[in-house]
This record gives C-alpha cells, sequence and structure tokens, in this order.
C-alpha cells in the first residue's frame, strides 16, 4: 500500500469504489500506523476493534452497491471532546478520564452514519483550553514535523493537537477538531494540513463537551480542500437538539472547489500586520496576495480598527463561559470524586485534583469577570466590543468577498518553550480569534515551509455561510501553493 500520508478521502473513496483497495485492508493498514507510532501520543483511547467491524460493514455495503457515500469506509480520527456510545470520553481530563457516555454526538453520529470508520480518540488540550496541546492529563502530543538539527519535540498547536499529529503523522485520512479561538486552523498551521472553522452553528453542538458554547464550532482537519468540503457536508446540518444550530439547507461545499477566483474581491487587513511578526510570515502573506493577484482576483486593502482588543475581550468571553460549563464537574452526578468531609471539602478535592493548572486558571478568571462588581466592568464591556468586532467584518465584507490573513504568528515552536508564560501562549490565537468572536467561517490552507522547514499556514475568512466563497478562494489558494511537503522531508 503507497504512504498512508498520500491518502485523502477523495482518493480513498476513489480506490474503494473501483474495488482497488478494502475499507478493511486501508483500516489495518492504519490500524498499523497508530501501534507503530505511539511516541506522537496522537490518541488517548484506539478502537482497533471497532473500526475493523465499521469498516467490514462499509465492505458489505459497497459489495451490495449501498455505499453511502464518499466518507464511506474512509478511516478517521475523532478528537475525544465529542461523546460517542460505547467509547470513553475525557476532554484530556482527570476529572473525566473513566467517563463511558451512552449516546452519541450529533457530529460523530452524522460521521458515522455516513460511514466513515473510527481509528480512535484523539488528544487534546484539557477541555480544549490551549493552544500547544501540553496541558492534556495523558501527557503531550508530538508533532510529526521534527527538522533536522532539532534539540526538543516540537508541539503541533492546540487544542486538537491530536488530531493533527494524527493526520499529519499518517495515522488517519483525516480527522475531527473543534475550534473556540484557533483550534483547528492553528494547529493546522503548524502541521501542514488545512482546518477549516465552519460558520458558528453549522455544526451542531450537541454532545459535544463544551469549553465556551457561544464560540465552540466543530470542523474537518484534512489534507486538502476537497477533503474538508467532503468531510464538512457529512458532519454539519441543522439539528433540533441544538438551539444554536442553523434551521438552513446545506449547499454542495465539494462542487464549490474551483480554482476560478477572477473577480473575486480579496481583503488584506492592515491591522493584522504586528511589530513583532516574523519576516517569513509577512512574506509568505504577500505573497498569498500576489498569488490572488495573478489569478485575476481583485487584491484591496481593508481596515479592521477593532481587531486589537480581540484577544482581550476572548480571554474574558470564552473563561467565563467556561467556568460556567465546568461547573457541572462537582464529583456529584459523573466522573471523578475525591471524598471530603462535608459536601463543600468533597467538590474543592474533586476539581483540585480533576482539573489541570490551565483549567484552574481560566475557571477563575472567568469566576472572577462574573462576580458582582466585575461583570459590568469586564465581561459587559467584552461582549459590547464582540460587536463591535463583528460590525467591522460586516463593513469590510460590503467591499470585499473574502479577507486573507496569516494563520498564527509564528511556525510550530518547541515543547517546554512558551510554557510558564501563558500570555505568550494565549498570542498564539492573535489572528483565529477574531473570526471567532463574529462567528465566521475561516480556513487554515499550508502555503509554504519556514527556514527550518516548518510549515506556514495561511487563513481565509469569509461573511456567515458563506463557505461556498471560502472553498472556492481556499481551493485556488491550495492551487497557487501547490504545497506538497510533509513530515520527515526536512530530516
Amino acid at each position: 500500500m503507497s504512504d498512508l500520508r498520500d491518502w485523502t478521502i477523495a482518493s480513498a473513496a476513489d480506490a474503494l469504489t473501483k474495488g482497488e483497495t478494502s475499507s478493511v485492508e486501508l483500516t489495518d493498514a492504519f490500524i498499523e500506523a497508530i501501534e507503530a507510532n505511539r511516541s506522537l501520543n496522537a490518541f488517548i483511547t484506539e478502537t482497533p476493534e471497532l473500526a475493523r467491524h465499521r469498516a467490514a460493514e462499509s465492505d458489505a455495503r459497497r459489495a451490495s452497491g449501498d455505499a453511502k457515500g464518499p466518507m464511506d469506509g474512509v478511516p478517521i480520527a475523532m478528537k475525544d471532546l465529542f461523546c460517542t456510545e460505547g467509547v470513553r470520553t475525557t476532554a484530556a481530563s482527570h476529572i473525566l478520564d473513566n467517563f463511558v457516555p451512552t449516546y452519541e454526538s450529533t457530529v460523530s453520529g452524522k460521521l458515522r452514519d455516513a460511514g466513515a470508520v473510527m481509528l480512535g480518540k484523539t488528544n487534546l488540550d484539557e477541555f480544549a483550553m490551549g493552544s500547544a496541546n501540553i496541558t492534556s492529563y495523558f501527557g503531550s502530543v508530538k508533532n510529526p514535523w521534527t527538522p533536522e538539527g532539532a534539540n526538543a519535540d516540537l508541539v503541533p498547536g492546540g487544542s486538537s493537537g491530536g488530531s493533527v499529529a494524527a493526520v499529519a503523522g499518517g495515522l488517519a485520512i483525516a480527522a475531527t477538531g473543534t475550534d473556540t479561538g484557533g483550534s483547528i486552523r492553528q494547529p493546522a498551521s503548524f502541521t501542514g494540513l488545512v482546518g477549516m472553522k465552519p460558520t458558528y452553528g453549522r455544526c451542531s453542538r450537541w454532545g459535544t463537551i463544551a469549553f465556551a458554547s457561544s464560540l465552540d464550532q466543530a470542523g474537518p482537519l484534512t489534507r486538502t480542500v476537497e477533503d474538508a468540503a467532503i468531510m464538512l457536508q457529512a458532519m454539519a446540518g441543522h439539528d433540533p437538539k441544538d438551539s444554536t444550530s442553523l434551521p438552513i439547507d446545506l449547499p454542495d461545499f465539494r462542487s464549490a472547489c474551483t480554482t476560478d477566483v477572477k473577480g473575486l474581491r480579496v481583503g488584506i487587513p492592515d491591522e493584522y500586520t504586528l511589530d513583532s511578526m516574523p519576516a517569513e510570515i509577512q512574506k509568505l502573506w504577500d505573497q498569498g496576495a500576489q498569488w490572488f493577484k495573478g489569478m485575476g482576483a481583485e487584491v484591496k486593502p481593508v481596515t479592521l480598527p477593532h481587531t486589537k482588543y480581540a484577544l482581550p475581550a476572548y480571554y474574558i468571553v470564552a473563561p467565563a463561559e467556561a467556568s460556567s460549563n465546568l461547573s457541572r464537574y462537582d464529583g456529584v452526578r459523573y466522573g471523578l470524586r475525591v471524598p471530603g468531609d462535608s459536601l463543600d471539602e468533597m467538590y474543592e478535592l474533586t476539581r483540585g485534583e480533576g482539573f489541570g493548572e490551565e483549567v484552574q486558571r481560566r475557571v477563575l478568571i472567568g469566576a472572577y469577570v462574573l462576580s458582582a462588581g466585575y461583570y459590568d466592568a469586564y465581561y459587559v464591556k467584552a461582549q459590547k466590543v464582540r460587536t463591535l468586532i463583528a460590525q467591522d467584518f460586516k463593513k469590510a465584507f460590503a467591499d470585499v468577498d473574502v479577507i486573507l490573513t496569516p494563520t498564527a504568528p509564528s511556525a510550530a515552536f518547541a515543547k517546554g518553550e512558551k510554557m510558564d508564560d501563558p500570555i505568550a501562549m494565549y498570542l498564539n490565537d492573535v489572528f483565529t480569534v477574531p473570526a471567532s468572536l463574529a462567528g465566521l467561517p475561516a480556513i487554515s490552507v499550508p502555503g509554504g515551509l519556514d527556514a527550518n522547514g516548518l510549515p506556514l499556514g495561511l487563513q481565509l475568512i469569509t461573511r456567515v455561510c458563506q463557505e461556498e466563497t471560502l472553498f472556492r478562494a481556499a481551493s485556488a489558494l491550495e492551487a497557487a501553493a501547490n504545497f506538497t511537503a510533509r513530515p520527515g522531508d526536512a530530516s
């Protein structure tokens, strides 16, 4: 079988349809790859027997002419934030390390019903709180990209670090992720993948362990833009069980993946230029604009004046919602319980032992900004800033169809490099947070390599529910960049 890192959803579907391979053969190859690459720590829970069972069911459907579509029989990884019936779901936290749901999340259920084969549950930052996948109770994830001469393992980005490590490392064809402030796009940039955050409400949040409910959104992590479109088609759709789910029909995302961007208006926001931004990232951003010009698009400046307030507003809103969402983990109903001499002491001991340092930090921040005397000064003001940021985008999209920015302010960095400075770690989200606050669809496309041979991504942002425009622009950018590098090429 060819290099597992070469497989895409589209190529696998084609090979399965032609009978060139079977889902069982393909699944077994990825199971062997997972077992041989456990040093990446990409998975918390492996599900080989379940995967083989679903692969056999897929092969039986194809044999009888009842294949369900392009996802049928394709081996994928599931971020361990989606509840999966009968399969341990931990959110990478000690407080849930033995939780086995009796129900299936809508997103994982839709993929299962589309015939996708789940290989296992991937590692992540605890409760999706992090930008480097170093806060997991189950240990850090290693980035498959390791340049020659590196003295330390690189982080894969976060919080969907296990998912990107699985796909980039050839342990799965694609994976699910969740994006609250950039947790799909930033790790995709760090690992040379396509990471797509849909419009808020495109994918149901039902059965997905919550971090910040007004921001969380599921999305695909894939090797190509076309694969992202195929996978989103299976994941998305209205769900009456989620009050924030958009009650609208889905367009054909895959058909939007053309490279014709003649006449497309591409905006370049001046506010995304940072004083400390590496020259390589600025160069790639400039190159992205030139690629669009060369393909007949109109590139023009836009202004997003409240961008500089996005990160501080996010780190008020998200922790506030997290402190509320995580209050349910009290040792009473499910999950970890540490006995105490009183109910209050049991709460304190359970949450103190069950939550890691980063989760505790964000819960404390959230409780503080929601407390009496500070609610108006911090939380209400942050929500007003969020509204202004959304209005900035609305004004900009009156003049342009898509906005082009860098995805992250750096390439992947070494494990331990920023662990002692939470603020430095939070700055990883500086380019991705604004679109999250505004609920806009955005995508990271690999654009090139830095001087150390590490991938760098370019981000595209469009209007609410304009994923078709996003896939069109991203497909053109992907074709122009022609990114073919993969882990191991630089070593």
